[in-house]
């Protein structure tokens, strides 16, 4: 992976790594959970890229950003994601979360509608869903094999065997070369930050009735029980968004269908332009 593209921007005291290509309405990508270049596939994507500003950043903990320690919190990485835009200049953006980012994103939205002008969500995390217990448990056992029965890499594995499969690195390797040594660095930030930002964060239909603007849902049509709950969730508690299903993706839809995820991005931020 090359990072030659990315520099780092002062937010709030720490330093985020953002890489900024294009230009044009400004799109932030919030970095998802784990895989720090996540979003780099869909970044590069000519649809996308040669016509909008992509705002592509590494989160607290990842890569080059500044190193944190200990639990964050969903509003802390909102206010982050806020805080780069505010850096940036940016006054008003279209706003797009993927996984645990996803729920950055709905919290950005909800709190801030001045600065989020969209909100296109890839399969949110299922903390909230009906069978969230089966998530939560999932996690539970994550947690006791990083800490005690296995440690960070047998746990990784443990994690992405679950939501990927068993040759999760090849595939990862292939999608996004040098992504798994990333992650393995990265590690834990995953274990000690994010899953105890994400498990207690609480957002119910209450909170979702102050997004008014407009949202996009993509999920996959393989992403299994969990996301196909979550995809009903958001359009239940977002009665306006746009669905859009990919047909053969699973949850690892940002890597492996690019172009696809693409191609119902623009679609959407054309029918929902910012006013010049």
């Amino acid at each position: 992976m090359s990072q030659s593209a990315m520099r780092r921007v002062a937010v709030d005291g720490v330093d985020l790594e953002v890489e900024v290509r294009g230009s044009g309405e400004p799109v932030l990508l919030v970095q998802a959970a784990l895989v720090a270049d996540e979003f780099l596939p869909l970044a590069s994507q000519p649809a996308l890229r040669d016509h909008y500003r992509v705002i592509r950043y590494h989160r607290r903990g990842y890569a080059r950003s500044s190193t944190v320690q200990g639990p964050g919190s969903i509003q802390r990485d909102a206010v982050d994601g806020l805080g780069l835009l505010a850096a940036l200049g940016v006054a008003r953006a279209h706003v797009v979360g993927f996984s645990y980012s996803g729920a950055v994103a709905l919290q950005m939205a909800a709190d801030s509608p001045t600065w989020v002008h969209s909100l296109v969500l890839l399969e949110p995390p299922p903390v909230h869903v009906p069978s969230a217990a089966q998530f939560f448990a999932a996690n539970a056992q994550l947690m006791q094999d990083y800490h005690h029965a296995r440690g960070p890499v047998a746990a990784l594995d443990r994690f992405l065997t679950r939501v990927i499969g068993p040759d999760w690195r090849a595939a990862i390797e292939r999608a996004l070369p040098g992504a798994p040594e990333q992650m393995e660095q990265d590690i834990g930030t995953f274990f000690d930050t994010d899953m105890p930002a994400l498990l207690p964060w609480r957002f119910g239909a209450e909170d979702a009735r102050r997004i008014t603007q407009a949202v996009l849902h993509i999920g996959g049509s393989e992403s299994g029980q969990l996301f196909a709950e979550v995809r009903d969730l958001m359009l239940a508690w977002l009665p306006q968004a746009e669905d859009v299903v990919l047909a053969g993706a699973d949850h690892s839809l940002a890597l492996t269908h690019p172009g696809e995820v693409a191609a119902a991005l623009v679609a959407f931020l054309r029918r929902h332009p910012i006013p010049g």
